[in-house]
């Protein structure tokens, strides 16, 4: 009754036309791209108006005010565009249980935007913002009262050791399929560590999308290679609706590169970044196949914020601790410009997808994209042991970053400073590499070492 009362909703709003698939993918894509571009001239004026600016601070790049609600025409886009294009699968229960997570995605990215420009123009400590990425992970499960989670839930994975088929007596560790404890999405005691893994997956990537987004162009461009390449794997394993979806959300997120490119005219802000990693690990998810593609396309940035966090935590410090550790400051510090240092993580990103979209339909393809994760890992050592050669080449330290600058030391303080004053955050978008008051002693000319 629930899908049906959704499919009259869905009836009431999409074109009654049947296209090709390959042109609905290609009109989906268009129309969320110029309906992103159009709505982020309409998001910037109207901040603006109402002066809703990321002003210039001692921590930030930019040198006039820029505004940081672009989060907002992202998710207008892909909304308005979906809801005109979009349409489940042919097969009944995939149908039904597509259009149930549809629009469990429009819910929780809805509650996540909201939450996100709030904090975007007042300001929120970090555990607000948690507790609201969790509600959505929890939305997107879609618990019901029939004791099933209608959502997605993360309980299975592919053996890259495996065989290719099922056959009876075969040792647990040669199955094709692995399960995590439950076999299925009822509610349960027992599917409590696939609702830790799901939720582990779902807000790892919103954290990693929205700490990478430190440079005009870095997450954007991305999280829209990524998007990408989900649309074309889901394409060639034939799972049309999902790459009808897929392709919208990677229109809506290209159409707002233009205006963020370096130097940006507007940034995505906390609003945009939560809601492209959400949007991301769901898309990733929803029909399987494209997690361990999404691990490879991603997995520079992935293992960039995993090092960085357990150096913070070496060090006893918060892993939100404010530093400049991440890779694309020290690229910065290196000598590489904005542009230079988002074209090669779009090179690494696009290398890896090429990779993983070769693997697609192929026998053995599992054990594959597992040997292509391997491969993203002996990359990110790769980078890591290069820059800090050129590093010591130049002579050039990484110094450890400390707390927020307080009122005194700034004469122009934005809410997002405030907000934030008492509790070390991540740095956020287009923030400088300007030393910062150090929480504790340390040796001028020490190195921030990355490697764990």
């Amino acid at each position: 009754m629930y899908e049906r009362s959704l499919e009259y909703m869905r009836l009431l709003l999409i074109i009654p036309i049947k296209l090709p698939d390959a042109v609905t993918l290609l009109l989906g894509g268009v129309i969320a791209f110029l309906l992103a571009f159009l709505l982020a001239f309409l998001v910037k004026s109207f901040c603006y108006k109402v002066g809703w600016l990321d002003k210039p601070a001692a921590r930030r790049v930019h040198k006039k005010a820029v505004p940081r609600l672009g989060g907002i025409a992202i998710f207008l886009a892909f909304v308005i565009a979906s809801l005109l294009i979009y349409t489940p699968g042919p097969n009944l229960n995939a149908h039904a249980n597509e259009l149930t997570i549809y629009w469990l995605l429009i819910g929780a990215g809805a509650l996540l935007v909201i939450v996100h420009a709030y904090d975007d123009v007042v300001g929120l400590s970090p555990w607000p913002k948690l507790i609201a990425q969790t509600l959505a992970v929890f939305i997107i499960l879609g618990p019901w009262i029939d004791r099933t989670f209608h959502g997605i839930l993360l309980f299975t994975f592919n053996n890259p050791f495996g065989v290719d088929h099922f056959t009876p007596g075969i040792p647990w560790y040669r199955e094709p399929t692995l399960f995590l404890v439950v076999h299925n999405s009822d509610i349960a005691l027992a599917a409590i560590p696939a609702i830790l893994l799901t939720w582990f997956w779902t807000v790892g990537m919103m954290n990693t999308v929205n700490w990478i987004d430190g440079m005009d162009g870095l997450a954007t461009g991305v999280v829209g290679i990524a998007a990408l390449f989900i649309t074309l794997i889901s394409f060639i394993l034939h799972q049309y609706s999902i790459a009808v979806l897929s392709a919208i959300f990677t229109g809506a997120v290209f159409g707002f590169l233009p205006h963020n490119w370096n130097p940006a005219k507007i940034f995505m802000g906390d609003s945009g970044s939560m809601f492209l990693g959400f949007t991301l690990a769901v898309l990733s998810i929803m029909g399987g196949a494209k997690l361990a593609m999404a691990l490879m396309v991603l997995g520079v940035p992935i293992f960039d914020v995993a090092l960085v966090i357990i150096n913070r935590i070496r060090r006893g410090q918060s892993p939100l601790h404010y530093d400049k550790t991440h890779l694309h400051y020290r690229l910065m510090a290196m000598g590489l410009s904005v542009k230079q240092i988002c074209y090669l993580f779009y090179g690494v990103a696009i290398i890896f997808g090429l990779l993983a979209l070769s693997f697609s339909g192929v026998h053995a393809a599992h054990l594959y994209k597992f040997v292509g994760i391997v491969l993203v890992v002996l990359t990110m050592f790769g980078l890591i042991i290069w820059v800090d050669y050129r590093q010591r080449l130049r002579g050039v330290p990484i110094e450890l970053g400390g707390p927020d600058i307080s009122p005194k030391n700034s004469d122009e303080r934005t809410p997002q400073d405030s907000a934030s004053e008492n509790t070390p955050v991540e740095p956020s978008e287009n923030e400088t590499l300007v030393n910062q008051p150090q929480s504790h002693s340390i040796d001028e000319h020490a190195r921030t070492p990355l490697l764990p």
